[in-house]
């Protein structure tokens, strides 16, 4: 039998991004600091412009903040007039996509990687999040890896979610659970 602390210590593990990955993250930082942080807010037009540069997949008209957090635009997608507001943040290694009308409020959390806790090398896992259209992440809610917002679904303020949301349906608290049902507007 033998010790699992030594299997961990003598256990090679992969590097989870190369030195290339990294090196284009700190590149996409280093614009985003520069050309982008200290824009004034309006001025959407800029920061879509070289968050395409750098790979995202935007649709029309986006109201992107200069004081979010973007891990990797070559990973984010959007629909026409999603909103990712001041202070929120996008980790998104396993892919972000946010439907039309979508928005995150401020100081919104998407976290889209975690890591295996039963795995001796606690091994990464990264999984897509997907925030359909008119759905609402409010302000300092968090979104756990591999979740899906559904069409219209709201996550209140603070909230934490770690389970798909149903359509038009508004969760709250931490664990996030089902509230009430919004009204549909489409």
């Amino acid at each position: 039998m033998t010790d699992p602390e030594l299997e961990v210590k003598n256990a090679y593990v992969q590097p989870v991004f190369t030195t290339g990955d990294k090196i284009k993250r700190l590149i996409w930082q280093i614009t985003w600091l520069v050309l982008c942080r200290y824009t004034p807010a309006p001025l959407y037009f800029w920061r879509n412009f070289i968050l395409r540069l750098f790979g995202a997949r935007l649709g029309k008209k986006n109201h992107i903040y200069p004081s979010c957090k973007i891990w990797a635009p070559w990973l984010l997608e959007t629909d026409d007039h999603a909103a990712i507001g001041p202070g929120a943040e996008v980790y998104n290694p396993g892919g972000v996509y946010l439907g039309k009308h979508a928005i995150l409020s401020q100081d919104s959390y998407l976290c889209g990687a975690t890591h295996d806790y039963d795995s001796a090398n606690f091994t990464y896992i990264k999984r897509e999040i997907r925030v359909e259209a008119y759905a609402w992440i409010c302000a300092k809610a968090i979104v756990l890896p591999g979740i899906h917002c559904k069409t219209g679904s709201v996550l209140a303020a603070g909230a934490v979610l770690s389970k798909n949301m149903e359509e038009w349906t508004i969760y709250g608290g931490n664990p996030a659970v089902k509230l009430k049902i919004r009204v549909n507007f489409t």
